[in-house]
């Protein structure tokens, strides 16, 4: 049975457009404004923040408002989630692979 988690897809959703992921890269290293996560893109503010919501309702997100300034931040354990699952995956993969090495040592002529 698959480990179907819906939170993976919001995830991967989210990290599938390349805007979004210059946001996630740009808020690695540290809070920013959503005026400063607009500056590299080249698009609106209005379009900066629907990514900024999708990448909100993924988790990946979080902003709090003070004043007229709304600072977002990263979430690292969400992504880790991610991490994980393709980490997961990898040895899985490296495992089948190694299982085939031996396979094809053993048989060479085959």
């Amino acid at each position: 049975m698959l480990n179907y988690n819906v939170s993976l897809d919001f995830i991967f959703h989210a990290l599938a457009d390349p805007a979004r992921r210059i946001i996630v890269e740009r808020l690695s290293q540290g809070p920013a404004s959503v005026s400063e996560l607009a500056k590299p893109l080249a698009m609106s503010l209005p379009a900066v923040v629907q990514h900024l919501q999708v990448l909100e309702a993924s988790g990946l997100v979080r902003s709090e408002k003070v004043g007229r300034v709304r600072t977002c931040r990263i979430e690292p354990a969400v992504l880790s989630t991610a991490e994980q699952w393709i980490s997961e995956r990898r040895t899985s993969w490296e495992h089948h692979l190694d299982k085939l090495g031996d396979y094809l040592a053993e048989h060479p002529d085959e």
